[in-house]
């Protein structure tokens, strides 16, 4: 296997578990981008740059990072909180007046962000057209009866949470998640990631489908505790039906679903993008810094914490970050970030200056600790504690 790009000196342990990714757990085409303190110490590429595919994986080659996109939609609601333009602690209905009905008037903002809103499935799931049209997306949020009263627990919103925040970015500015996040977020940072990829940039990602099994790639094949599989599999647990509010299930390859603004599900990037996009989170890059340090600190303190209704796993959520825990391991105590399900992740440690990108072609079924990036978390925080 041929892997490109350089590491840092003493970050060579994670150049090592990238090879052993593609070596003994069935990688097929990826991307790592670590920053420290702002500056590039790891960015590695290797395989095939479609999971189906010969062609190799180049400099520059992007991909869907499914749920990895819901850190990007919460930054843009914290950024416009910060600004002045939205109100964490109002009421979703001061902005969103539709909102409001079937019991959700006390619904609040950062219930959203913290999947406190008790909204994570759709008594009639969208269809992709439907989901791809923000419009009837919110119109059927808005129509929907919460599953628990908002506020008092939390549960994985999978899908749901694209249109609510979606839908909120709308009411306050006028644009979509991914219309301020081109202008605000990526245009000024350089940033490859995008929520709603541009026709021009078609060309750049990746075809992604699920990875193949081996018999030699034993961590590829452990299964969940019996309780997940179960609820999973019953049609009619929240579980099931909080991942299929989009059925039948999208084409991720298609163009259509790749245009839309699905800011839970849909952003496309590079590793460099996502670590890029983390690393201007917690402190100056190039001379734009995303979060002033009060931001930081409100986005990455615990909001929800212990059992989740969606996901029957203990999940620890700040506002609209997952927390390090048990269900995603990342560096440390306080690092904020997310996963996308089944392989990409993007993470910030600002105890220890850093910012990490993962993408894939190759997803597995698992939803928040893949082992692939949880092999490169060990070797940053090997590199970090030698």
């Amino acid at each position: 296997m041929d892997v490109n790009g350089r590491v840092a000196e003493g970050f060579e342990p994670v150049r090592d578990a990238f090879v052993r990714n593609f070596e003994t757990l069935g990688e097929r085409g990826a991307a790592v981008a670590v920053y420290r303190d702002g500056r590039k110490v790891v960015d590695l590429w290797g395989g095939t740059r479609d999971i189906d595919g010969t062609r190799p994986w180049e400099r520059g080659t992007a991909q869907i990072v499914r749920s990895a996109t819901k850190g990007v939609a919460a930054a843009v609601l914290l950024m416009l909180a910060e600004r002045g333009e939205l109100d964490l602690d109002a009421p979703v209905g001061h902005y969103w007046p539709e909102f409001k009905a079937h019991g959700k008037e006390r619904t609040l903002v950062r219930h959203i962000l913290a999947h406190r809103a008790g909204t994570p499935v759709l008594d009639r799931p969208l269809t992709p057209a439907e989901a791809a049209d923000p419009d009837t997306a919110s119109a059927a949020l808005a129509a929907q009866a919460p599953a628990w009263e908002p506020g008092t627990d939390h549960g994985y919103h999978a899908q749901t949470y694209g249109w609510l925040t979606n839908e909120l970015v709308r009411r306050v500015t006028g644009r979509s998640v991914g219309e301020w996040t081109a202008a605000e977020i990526a245009g000024p940072l350089g940033l490859d990631l995008w929520v709603g990829l541009p026709r021009e940039q078609a060309h750049r990602a990746g075809r992604v489908g699920p990875l193949e099994v081996r018999a030699q790639d034993g961590a590829l094949r452990a299964r969940p505790k019996r309780a997940v599989a179960e609820a999973y599999a019953d049609p009619e647990s929240l579980t099931r039906r909080a991942f299929a509010a989009i059925t039948p299930a999208p084409d991720e390859n298609d163009s259509a679903y790749r245009a839309a603004v699905l800011p839970a599900s849909n952003g496309i990037a590079t590793a460099d993008g996502l670590a890029r996009f983390y690393a201007a989170l917690t402190g100056e890059l190039d001379g734009t810094r995303l979060f002033a340090p009060e931001t930081l600190e409100r986005a990455r303190a615990e909001a929800s914490a212990g059992p989740d209704r969606v996901l029957l796993v203990t999940t620890r959520f700040g506002l609209g970050y997952m927390l390090h825990g048990s269900a995603s391991p990342l560096l440390g105590p306080g690092s904020f970030g997310h996963p996308g399900r089944g392989g990409a992740l993007g993470f910030a440690d600002p105890e220890s200056g850093i910012a990490f990108g993962y993408v894939t072609n190759g997803f597995r079924a698992s939803v928040t600790a893949d082992p692939r990036a949880q092999a490169l978390v060990r070797a940053v925080r090997a590199v970090l504690s030698a």
